[in-house]
């Protein structure tokens, strides 16, 4: 092989795709407005604002898939937007509306959730092709963000206005942490069948529960997102509970045969 064709072969291509990072730049900008909203003391407005991003987030992605558009670029493009939208944003955003009060500690556990978060975003990266798709390794950063964000949206609607003095938050905020670097795993669902043929009964309860979404976002955002964050250790123990059991099965078995 000559050199020029080794040259060739390690060529990087110039150029990048312009509709997928358009999108993960629009993510991007919803979250860096969302820490300005913060600052400024509009924890809603803020708290919208990371939704957005989420929703971006997930299209940025589906669209390169589709128009195969996807790039080493692009990925560590949407990494780095993450981190901002998804780590600085909600962090700010929790630290200014509920654990402002409380000092040092406050701002520790508002730096925990970014750092976490970044690990978070680091391993992914690396485990990509490992990890089976199913599921994620660790509470993904996006929805420990849109977490936050659903709090924020859920006590407005309950009557809360401006600041929120409440201590549980903190030690919430570093559960979620924890969780985002943890081996806990949670279903991706990616490996769902939208197009597929469904019962009967599947296709009506989703239309009921999307009658439910509409009548009452707020509330069934916030029990969503919540609920997805309880899954994982919910399914931990579960798996851990059937270890246990098995291994006491086996234990009697091996008694029984002496």
């Amino acid at each position: 092989m000559n050199k020029e064709t080794s040259l060739k072969k390690i060529r990087i291509k110039k150029g990048i795709y312009v509709l997928p990072n358009l999108i993960t730049t629009a993510s991007l900008f919803a979250g860096f407005y969302s820490i300005i909203a913060s600052i400024q003391e509009k924890f809603v407005v803020a708290a919208i604002a990371i939704l957005v991003s989420l929703v971006l987030d997930g299209l940025d992605g589906r669209i390169a898939r589709i128009t195969n558009t996807t790039s080493k670029f692009g990925a560590e493009y949407d990494s780095l937007s993450d981190l901002v939208a998804f780590g600085v944003a909600p962090s700010l955003l929790v630290f200014n509306w509920a654990m402002f009060f409380y000092g040092k500690w406050g701002w520790i556990a508002a730096f925990m959730f970014v750092v976490c978060g970044a690990l978070r975003l680091a391993r992914f990266n690396i485990q990509i092709g490992i990890i089976e798709s199913k599921v994620f390794n660790g509470l993904p950063i996006p929805a420990a963000a849109a977490v936050v964000a659903t709090t924020v949206l859920f006590f407005d609607y309950a009557g809360v206005e401006g600041q929120f003095h409440n201590p549980y938050l903190l030690f919430f905020v570093i559960v979620l942490s924890l969780l985002m670097v943890s081996n806990v795993k949670y279903y991706s669902g990616k490996d769902m069948k939208l197009f597929a043929r469904k019962p009967f009964m599947s296709f009506f309860f989703l239309v009921l529960l999307l009658i439910i979404i509409v009548a009452i976002p707020v509330i069934m955002a916030f029990v969503v997102m919540l609920g997805y964050v309880i899954s994982g250790p919910l399914w931990w123990l579960t798996k851990f509970s059937r270890q246990l059991a098995q291994k006491s099965r086996e234990k009697k078995k091996n008694k029984q045969a002496l």
